[in-house]
């Protein structure tokens, strides 16, 4: 038997389906270029990757900005966001506006040839940065990343607290766990005192807070389900555990997702899937964010992901 679908366990539990409020992030994919290439990777980023914002699209971000101050939170992610020519400019226009901006970054980029002073650069900014690091051991992480990963991200992560990072006087720094496989995230608070101790202990590292993302059924790791035969049997776990208190609090309810090229989705995994949202078909014809609100978010068997267990978003468990 399929497991139920998203829309229909809304409808069980008598709730209505999913619409727009307002919107407080701009959440951008600056392009799809990356120096990993990790296996849950919902957007197939990688070293070969040549999608990429131009400059057009990066004034067109920075206007939107500055004329909805609504929009209080600037999440530049990618591939590696760093690798775009456009990073800091995009970086300095929303600081510069008094905006958030939130570095989604995944350690390995800061030690690069040429991103020797990307992590200053962010410092300096007073961007926050919110990390990858799926594990607090190196098998596993370089299991789901590549060979070496967890040694370099590690490297990354104790230049970032060299400048401040995670120490608790203003330079944010959050890491954030998904699972090794076909299984929901532990307990967030749990798992995150266990970090908090071995970092600490093993490499003198510190932190603000982890974040524990479901892996999505879409792309690379369906593929993989697929390959395994267990692609049926992770929907169903997922329809299982469906939470109607995370519903609420969803992502794409109040966060508008945006391409390389412009074009408008409801959250980032629809984005990876080409699922555009209702409303303007992209930024450029985005005159207000009021133009989205109560329109309808359009779902899928992936939202099982975002709503199983204590839920799933871009800022961690949702309860």
């Amino acid at each position: 038997m399929s497991a139920p679908t998203f829309e229909s366990l809304l409808t069980r539990h008598g709730l209505p389906a999913l619409a727009r409020g307002p919107i407080t992030t701009l959440q951008v994919n600056v392009g799809l270029r990356c120096d990993l290439a990790c296996h849950h990777c919902h957007v197939e980023a990688g070293p070969k990757r040549t999608e990429a914002i131009d400059g057009a699209l990066a004034e067109c971000v920075i206007a939107l900005l500055a004329r909805c101050p609504g929009i209080d939170t600037l999440d530049l992610t990618g591939g590696a966001p760093e690798l775009s020519p456009h990073f800091q400019s995009l970086v300095r226009g929303a600081r510069a506006l008094g905006r958030r901006v939130i570095d989604r970054c995944n350690l390995t980029i800061l030690l690069e040839p040429g991103q020797e002073d990307t992590a200053r650069f962010l410092a300096d900014q007073g961007a926050d940065v919110v990390a990858s690091l799926p594990c607090y051991t190196p098998s596993k992480v370089d299991a789901q990343r590549g060979r070496s990963v967890f040694e370099r991200s590690i490297e990354g992560l104790q230049r970032l607290n060299a400048l401040g990072y995670g120490r608790g006087d203003g330079l944010r720094l959050d890491l954030v766990y998904n699972p090794l496989g076909a299984t929901l995230p532990p307990d967030q608070a749990t798992l995150e005192a266990e970090y908090r101790v071995e970092l600490k202990e093993r490499y003198g590292i510190v932190f603000d807070h982890l974040l524990t993302l479901t892996n999505m059924p879409i792309q690379r790791f369906a593929r993989t389900l697929a390959r395994e035969g267990r692609h049926d049997t992770y929907l169903a776990l997922l329809a299982d555990h469906f939470n109607p208190d995370t519903v609420p609090d969803l992502m794409c309810r109040h966060t508008l997702s945006v391409a390389w090229d412009g074009s408008l989705y409801d959250c980032d995994f629809n984005q990876a899937l080409a699922l555009p949202s209702a409303g303007p078909a992209s930024i450029f014809d985005l005159k207000d964010p009021e133009q989205l609100r109560d329109l309808p978010v359009r779902t899928a068997e992936h939202c099982l992901g975002c709503t199983a267990g204590a839920g799933s978003s871009c800022s961690g468990s949702l309860r």
